[in-house]
């Protein structure tokens, strides 16, 4: 028998959610660390420079954190949902 909260569509979703946001940040430290440590391991002679930053730094820093900034909000406004956190009465 399951217990009377853990049936309530509220604990799936925020499960999923919690999820989704576990998934955000694993794509974000594969991006990051591919791009640190696979343009960065290079000897530094060898950089290319964007807007004065050498590539590495550029693709994992800077974009990045551009890139994650808009697959946030993309996520948050189309698969997150607004609910209310309130005990429902039966």
């Amino acid at each position: 028998m399951k217990r009377k909260e853990w049936t309530d569509k509220r604990y799936k979703t925020a499960n999923r959610e919690a999820w989704t946001g576990v998934a955000l940040v694993i794509f974000n430290f594969i991006w990051w660390f591919g791009f640190a440590y696979g343009l960065g391991s290079k000897s530094p002679e060898s950089y290319q420079y964007i807007f004065g930053f050498p590539a590495w730094f550029f693709f994992s820093c800077i974009l990045g954190f551009v890139v994650m900034m808009l697959l946030t909000v993309f996520v948050v406004k189309f698969f997150f949902k607004d609910m209310s956190l309130e005990a429902e009465e039966e």
